[in-house]
């Protein structure tokens, strides 16, 4: 231990007191928390830093809860603080159930974000009006174009980014982006004037993250990912990471190391975690709150 001297503490008191006298002691900055909102970058969506996701192996987690305990959980979070959830076209009847989860909870209270399957022969109006009924909501806070994986995402989805667009003009969308997989689809991301939003997979593992590959079972490229994570918070998108436990594969040490991964090195806005039980929600704002201390 480094000696310190009775004169030296005393002698550093009366700076500190000085300084603070004058005004010039620099305010401890405000702790940051897994439950604070935060903007997602140019599209001027406020969501918290935690959010919960209901699509752990396509929502078969979520569904097999049951509405009532699925209904308890969703009410869980919302009380504890995470107010951003997430579904998706291709998690079965999650909508459904999340509107029913949600119903008679202030709209204004939180932010609902939906990912649409870009199917050809589907006409895209049609169906965010479907989805938009089916989650018994006048509107999304977020719409991603899900599951991008090829490198031609960008034309190939010509169609339904029209589409969103055009709900957007309605006020039935306020913001939109997409959800990638896999490096080629990944690296047309930088530089894509489209996008608001960006989901990404980030873990510091690479587990179930992207490589050449969008389908592979082995580990992704880490450092591309987070490279392109960078830049794209530089050009002013929003990015929320996904996939962050490993696909429920990670233990508690891990679960911990990934969040402040994301968050430290990463640089992320935001994550969505899929969740069965509150002991989990619980435990992912922990996790948070410390990554962020």
């Amino acid at each position: 231990m480094a000696y310190y001297s009775r004169r030296n503490f005393l002698k550093t008191g009366l700076m500190a007191g000085a300084l603070a006298g004058a005004g010039e002691l620099p305010l401890p900055a405000e702790q940051r928390t897994a439950t604070d909102w935060v903007t997602l970058g140019r599209s001027n969506v406020k969501v918290t830093r935690l959010g919960f996701g209901t699509g752990t192996f396509s929502g078969k987690v979520q569904r097999d809860l049951g509405q009532a305990q699925f209904t308890r959980l969703v009410r869980y979070a919302h009380e504890r603080g995470v107010r951003f959830f997430e579904t998706a076209e291709s998690y079965g009847d999650m909508h459904r159930m999340l509107g029913i989860a949600l119903q008679g909870v202030p709209r204004d209270s939180y932010c609902l974000m939906s990912k649409v399957t870009t199917r050809e022969g589907v006409d895209p109006q049609k169906k965010l009006d479907e989805l938009r009924r089916l989650a018994n909501t006048e509107y999304f806070d977020i719409m991603l174009l899900h599951w991008q994986h090829t490198s031609t995402w960008p034309t190939d989805s010509t169609r339904w980014q029209d589409g969103i667009l055009d709900m957007q003009q309605k006020s039935a969308i306020a913001s939109h982006g997409a959800s990638v997989h896999g490096l080629p689809a990944l690296r047309q991301v930088p530089g894509n004037k489209w996008l608001d939003v960006a989901m990404i997979r980030v873990n510091h593992k690479g587990t179930r993250m992207d490589a050449e590959d969008y389908n592979t079972d082995g580990p992704g490229n880490v450092s591309e990912v987070v490279q392109h994570v960078k830049q794209v918070r530089k050009e002013g998108m929003g990015v929320i990471s996904m996939k962050l436990v490993g696909e429920g594969v990670f233990n508690r040490e891990d679960r911990q190391a990934a969040m402040k991964f994301a968050f430290r090195n990463a640089g992320v806005d935001c994550v969505t975690i899929g969740y069965k039980n509150t002991g989990e929600i619980d435990e992912a704002i922990e996790n948070l709150n410390v990554a962020l201390a």
